[in-house]
């Protein structure tokens, strides 16, 4: 993710050896560590402490550690805790200073919420406490069938996720049916911040070939095509939008859209869909508002694709309320 800021601001650098230090403007109150604790810092109001918490069960795994179902001790709340793995490169040391600086800035209901950081004495293994989602991610609604009604709800929620985030000169570079959560209340949260980035200057630009490579956009796939202008490449937001019109409509095809259904993508297949091929529209049954909503999303140009905060105006949204 990505934080985008002003020339008249501090400029906030992640380095990959060390935690960042910046001080952010006061509306981003962080706990100050304390010294000899097993906890780094804190976003809660209550702090929980690592042996609070019991394990339940693992709810998944990756090359970035391990996230379990965690419930409070004393008073049976349940959490999500991501234990990472304990050895780390420099890249991976960037990437977790990266996914543990973002969520400790922000407070929004559409982003899942990052109680705790915990640290071992030693600093060899840290473990994020998060807000538990019971229902997973979108990827289990795949194949699902999906209404126009229940697309706005999600399309919304994700939306007003980013337009906070967008706010605060923040660009998520992930955005994915793998990296939206859900719950039983029906809400849906923006979670993994681990390739995000926080824009320091108003002119940063956000090409580097990070994030989940089928979601990226034309000008970050190839920013050195034919067209591409330097406005688009400082266009830092546009490429969410991208990443999320194409989210949107795999939750109402049930399928990757770029590519026949069944076909099992790699990248050059993925290079050559985005950068050359036409973008995916919605199916011809839907509403022309939301044949509208999902082209204003998958311009190629990214002059041309609405922001989030236009989005949130669109008809589709709109006449759903």
């Amino acid at each position: 993710m990505v934080l985008v800021r002003n020339p008249g601001f501090l400029n906030l650098k992640l380095s990959p050896t060390q935690a960042s230090t910046t001080t952010f403007p006061c509306r981003f109150p962080i706990a100050a560590a304390r010294t000899g604790s097993a906890i780094v810092t804190s976003n809660a109001s209550n702090t929980v402490f690592a042996t609070d918490l019991d394990r339940i069960n693992v709810l998944g795994s990756g090359n970035g550690g391990t996230v379990f179902k965690v419930r409070n001790k004393t008073n049976s709340e349940i959490y999500a805790l991501k234990k990472v793995k304990e050895y780390m490169d420099s890249a991976f040391r960037s990437q977790l200073l990266r996914e543990t600086e973002i969520p400790r800035l922000v407070d929004s209901p559409y982003v899942v919420k990052c109680h705790e950081i915990f640290q071992n004495p030693l600093g060899e293994e840290v473990s994020i406490l998060m807000e538990y989602m019971d229902l997973g991610t979108l990827e289990s609604l795949r194949g699902e069938v999906v209404t126009e009604k229940q697309l706005a709800s999600m399309a919304r929620q994700v939306l007003e996720g980013l337009n906070y985030l967008h706010e605060l000169k923040i660009v998520h570079r992930d955005i994915k049916p793998g990296n939206l959560l859900r719950n039983s209340k029906e809400e849906i949260k923006i979670a993994d911040f681990g390739v995000s980035k926080i824009m320091v200057k108003s002119l940063d630009k956000c090409n580097s070939f990070t994030g989940t490579c089928a979601y990226m956009s034309p000008e970050r796939l190839n920013s050195e095509a034919d067209g591409v202008t330097e406005e688009d490449k400082s266009n830092v937001y546009a490429g969410d939008i991208w990443s999320y019109g194409l989210t949107m409509v795999e939750m109402l095809v049930g399928y990757f859209p770029l590519l026949p259904q069944g076909h099992k993508p790699d990248r050059a297949t993925i290079i050559c869909a985005v950068c050359f091929g036409e973008p995916p529209k919605a199916p011809e049954e839907c509403s022309d508002e939301l044949k509208s909503f999902i082209d204003c999303c998958l311009r190629k140009k990214p002059s041309e694709r609405w922001t989030a905060s236009q989005l949130l105006s669109h008809p589709f949204l709109v006449h759903r309320d």
